[in-house]
């Protein structure tokens, strides 16, 4: 799995601390309350549900791959066939690979999500948590009805501008439609009779 991203071999101690110094308590408390949501589970329980678990605790609480595995299949269900509830260090990575392949095939970019070692090696949780809210914003593009995580793609992503623009559009139509229904009934039906008349 290292071999996905050679260049993280040529980060110099800095940039590695400068990464890891960039680690949000604030998203992670964002993901964390995402995951109990959809999962409806304490991730550690009985800690705070208002207190960040802190990077550590929350990357222990994720490290096995039971939960992302579990995550992804309520997500859509059979996305993963077999969850190892072992905990022998191949079969706890073999469950991340599961929940990132998955993920990918639901729609996730590559490049959103993360590697293996970045969770279970804890070598860079702030993809980790990236990553998390990348499968956020991709299960309310794909219509997930469970709970939502952060903001919608238009927000976060300019690249997707257009089609939220052009559902904000068709909303403000139909509210407009509504509103106008009264006054705007007669040239409505205008339109149409004639159309059928030609």
């Amino acid at each position: 799995a290292m071999a996905h991203r050679p260049h993280a071999f040529g980060l110099t101690g800095e940039v590695q601390r400068k990464i890891k110094g960039k680690y949000s308590e604030e998203l992670e408390q964002g993901a964390r309350t995402w995951i109990e949501a959809v999962l409806e589970i304490e991730l550690v329980p009985g800690a705070d549900p208002n207190t960040p678990l802190g990077e550590r605790a929350f990357q222990e609480s994720l490290k096995n791959g039971v939960v992302l595995c579990n995550l992804m299949n309520t997500i859509k269900p059979g996305s993963i066939k077999k969850i190892n509830q072992s905990n022998m260090a191949f079969k706890m990575m073999e469950n991340i690979e599961n929940f990132l392949r998955a993920a990918e095939n639901y729609g996730c970019k590559k490049i959103d999500i993360f590697q293996v070692v970045d969770l279970y090696e804890r070598q860079n949780m702030t993809q980790v948590v990236n990553g998390i809210y990348a499968l956020g914003r991709v299960t309310q593009k794909n219509g997930f009805m469970g709970p939502s995580l952060g903001p919608k793609e238009a927000d976060s992503n300019p690249r997707n501008f257009d089609e939220d623009v052009l559902k904000a559009g068709q909303t403000v139509i139909g509210l407009q439609a509504g509103s106008n229904r009264g006054a705007s009934q007669s040239g409505m039906n205008f339109g149409k009779t004639r159309s059928i008349l030609d």
